[in-house]
């Protein structure tokens, strides 16, 4: 089987998995070798499916921005995902169970940008202009994988082991929140079950952001006015469950909640 027909395949599958929710083996076993740029590719090819199928592409999210985290699966650099509009959702909602699988929760700063960032070595100060304001957001990340069995290339595959994502009801700029030193505190039930710094997401978010913006701009699929940039993890992601109220506060961007309501309940709502 060419390397091609092996993007394919695991591409299938990946999807497959989505529509049944029904999780698959891990995509590295798919591969003699699979390496990050097919790892990238399959992802790609999702994409392209969910961009031909209607769906609209609004930003990036990164993960892989703890240094511990990259320890345990033995890598040196964060990854990246496609956002679309049909994932994101306001503070305060409940979320729709019947599209995850196996959802877990991570509070982080959003950044939306009011310019493009087109070049593959855009510095710091021209993250910094671009960026319009910064929101606190939470990011249910969920995994076709089963039993969250990942490596780099299986959560790279599956777009970054994204799900859906919620934005908080408080913009501010850049220049009103220093984002390195901000506080977060998420509770799941009332219960605090993650706390940590801006400092924990590659010592500063602005930093994993400017990796995001370069790294997609020398893939060819640059960030453009609009986009929403999830920056990624604050503290540890925790696990929820049918029912579970998650509720994040970060110091200087205010809080954001949801909800993730018993499915055989939401479906009866129907």
């Amino acid at each position: 089987m060419t390397d091609q027909a092996r993007v394919s395949e695991a591409a299938a599958r990946l999807l497959e998995a989505e529509l049944t929710r029904r999780a698959t083996t891990p995509i590295r076993d798919d591969f003699d070798a699979l390496d990050l740029d097919s790892a990238y590719a399959v992802q790609q090819s999702i994409t392209d499916y969910g961009v031909a199928a209607g769906r609209r592409l609004i930003g990036r999210k990164i993960g892989l921005t703890n240094p511990v985290v990259q320890e345990q699966l033995g890598v040196n650099q964060p990854d990246f995902g496609a956002l679309f509009a049909d994932m994101a959702f306001p503070s305060g909602v409940d979320l729709p169970a019947n599209r995850l699988i196996q959802p877990r929760a991570e509070a982080e700063i959003a950044l939306v940008l009011g310019s493009d960032l087109a070049r593959p070595d855009s510095t710091i100060v021209d993250l910094i202009s671009a960026t319009d304001y910064a929101v606190a957001a939470l990011e249910i990340v969920d995994s076709r994988i089963e039993n969250w069995d990942i490596r780099i290339t299986d959560t790279i595959a599956d777009n970054g082991s994204s799900g859906v994502f919620v934005i908080g009801n408080m913009p501010v700029p850049l220049s009103a929140v220093d984002v390195r030193a901000v506080e977060m505190s998420m509770s799941v039930n009332g219960e605090v079950v993650s706390e940590g710094t801006g400092a924990a997401c590659l010592h500063n978010p602005l930093n994993a952001a400017l990796w995001l913006v370069n790294e997609v701009a020398r893939r060819g699929i640059p960030m453009a006015a609009g986009d929403i940039v999830l920056t990624g993890a604050l503290g540890p992601m925790h696990p929820l469950l049918p029912g579970d109220h998650v509720r994040a506060t970060i110091t200087g961007l205010g809080t954001v909640s949801c909800r993730l309501p018993d499915r055989s309940t939401e479906g009866a709502k129907k």
